[in-house]
């Protein structure tokens, strides 16, 4: 469920957290080709981080994008609730019961959202 920008108590986002794989120089600057578009850099933690807020066309192309990196290069991505961050001006996801549940119930286990098991 998503809802019209807002940073309410009961809203979030998720990040991806992107890790580049090691390659030659042409498929080095290919993987980042890719990523530059969707995602920023972080020197600090030498990983890419982007947000992401709703799953309507630029959501489900953002993480086309992730995936395609991930097949194509080997690029680590991981996927992660956050509250919603105070500059952040686009679309939340919101706290629907079941999902908070979920998500709260696998806190903590050392898996992150894209790591839950599918049974």
């Amino acid at each position: 469920m998503t809802s019209s920008p807002n940073s309410g108590l009961n809203a979030w986002v998720l990040e991806a957290a992107i890790r580049t794989a090691p390659a030659a120089d042409p498929q080095w600057h290919e993987q980042l080709d890719r990523l530059r578009p969707i995602a920023c850099y972080d020197p600090a933690t030498q990983t890419w981080h982007a947000r992401l807020g709703a799953l309507g066309l630029a959501g489900v192309q953002m993480l086309q994008t992730l995936f395609d990196a991930a097949r194509a290069h080997g690029t680590e991505v991981r996927l992660m609730p956050v509250s919603v961050p105070a500059y952040w001006d686009g679309h939340v996801f919101t706290r629907d019961p079941d999902v908070a549940a979920l998500l709260e119930e696998h806190t903590g286990h050392g898996r992150r959202l894209g790591q839950l098991p599918l049974a």
